[in-house]
């Protein structure tokens, strides 16, 4: 009696009728058992990649989405090779029983996938070459952006306003990025009433020094203020320093005599960046008879009287030597500097901004507001129940930025202070 083999079976029909023995193909099951597992791990790998596609995107990194793009890729085309595979030897796929019927419906089902993820990656490439165009075209206005500076830079050089070291300086990286904001200019105007005060301390010590009768001399300068404590007399010199100091800001040239040409806002603020960090010395030892330094010369000459000169020093050597285009490096008009500086820089800030800023004052005898205006003496006492205080000397301007104020510093008469 001859055995069927291995790879053999005998089916006999209800007749116990002999038929012929039928070869079962395992390495076909194998391989397609084998295929279906690729498949599926395609799949996972594929939707890996696309996820990492998604996550390139927000936020946008030009070489994430590449590096994402190329695994897509990477995997379509593996997934399309075996899709070929499985068309050549299966030419014709006929569903012989419900188990083959089942492969085929999820190869069917793995295909349809594969299409849907093929419209989106192209969908996907299109949005890489947008944003492509568009990195260009910031790239484009990046070095457009660079151009610019350094023509800047150059012209500034030209004006004394600039110079080597600074432009060469590790700095120049926080120079060209600070940004131009409201709270800006209110710290650089707090500098600027802080450089008034410290001025007035050599001013007032040069006219004891001279001799000078100061309650006369603020008398002069404002008359009729009832002070409240005889020290607060120094805020005649601050509102003397101020007046004279500001003379001129709500205009684009300061009132100096200075070539008429219109300056953009980002001019002014470049200007403004120059000067911050550099000595007003070492500006004006590079070009003395720059826009800064005619600033510089002429405020001097507003703010120190001939008679003041002549009483401090004896003789009008330094004067003359200002008016003749020098600047002194004497520790009085060095000081002196130090102010300048402060009001030059809050004059180029507020011409910075779009619209500008307005400068406003506070006329002597109008009623304080807590909006516009700001005390001097901050311990005072106010009665709700009494007539507001009159303001006696405006001892800073204030400024509208937009339609926030910065609030003007007065001094108040008729005030009671805290101990």
């Amino acid at each position: 009696m001859i055995r069927p083999s291995s790879k053999e079976s005998l089916n006999y029909d209800n007749n116990s009728q002999k038929v012929y023995p039928q070869p079962i193909d395992e390495n076909m099951n194998q391989n397609m058992g084998s295929m279906i597992g690729r498949i599926f791990n395609n799949i996972s790998s594929l939707k890996a990649a696309y996820i990492q596609l998604q996550e390139a995107h927000t936020p946008y990194d030009p070489d994430k989405i590449q590096t994402a793009d190329k695994l897509v890729i990477d995997e379509l085309t593996s997934l399309s090779e075996l899709k070929h595979t499985y068309r050549e030897r299966n030419p014709k796929p006929v569903a012989a029983s419900p188990q083959d019927s089942r492969l085929l419906s999820e190869l069917q089902e793995q295909q349809n996938l594969l299409k849907t993820y093929e419209v989106m990656v192209k969908k996907f490439q299109s949005q890489i070459q947008n944003r492509d165009t568009e990195i260009t075209h910031l790239q484009q206005q990046t070095d457009e952006a660079k151009h610019r500076k350094t023509k800047l830079e150059k012209k500034l050089k030209q004006r004394g306003l600039l110079n080597k070291e600074s432009e060469e300086s590790n700095e120049e990286e926080s120079y060209f990025s600070v940004e131009l904001t409201p709270s800006l200019f209110t710290s650089t105007a707090d500098n600027a009433y802080q450089s008034i005060h410290e001025f007035s301390k050599p001013l007032i010590n040069m006219m004891k020094a001279a001799g000078w009768d100061l309650d006369a001399a603020a008398n002069a300068i404002e008359p009729d203020v009832v002070y409240t404590r005889r020290a607060h007399k120094k805020y005649a010199f601050e509102s003397y320093i101020c007046q004279r100091i500001f003379s001129g800001f709500h205009q684009e040239n300061f009132s100096i005599d200075a070539a008429n040409v219109t300056v953009s806002n980002e001019a002014f603020f470049h200007q403004f960046l120059a000067v911050r960090a550099m000595d007003p010395l070492d500006v004006l030892s590079q070009n003395p008879d720059s826009v800064f330094g005619k600033f510089c010369r002429s405020k001097y000459l507003l703010l120190v009287h001939p008679k003041m000169e002549g009483s401090f020093f004896g003789n009008m050597d330094q004067r003359n030597y200002v008016m003749s285009g020098g600047h002194p490096r004497t520790p009085f008009y060095q000081a002196f500097l130090k102010l300048a500086k402060s009001i030059w820089l809050l004059h180029k800030l507020a011409y910075s901004f779009d619209p500008k800023v307005r400068v406003f004052q506070v006329k002597k005898a109008s009623e304080f507001s807590e909006i516009h205006m700001e005390s001097v003496v901050k311990n005072i006492i106010l009665d709700e129940n009494a007539e507001r205080p009159r303001v006696d000397l405006m001892v800073m301007p204030g400024f509208l930025i937009g339609t926030s104020v910065i609030q003007s510093r007065v001094y108040l008469s008729a005030v009671k202070c805290a101990d």
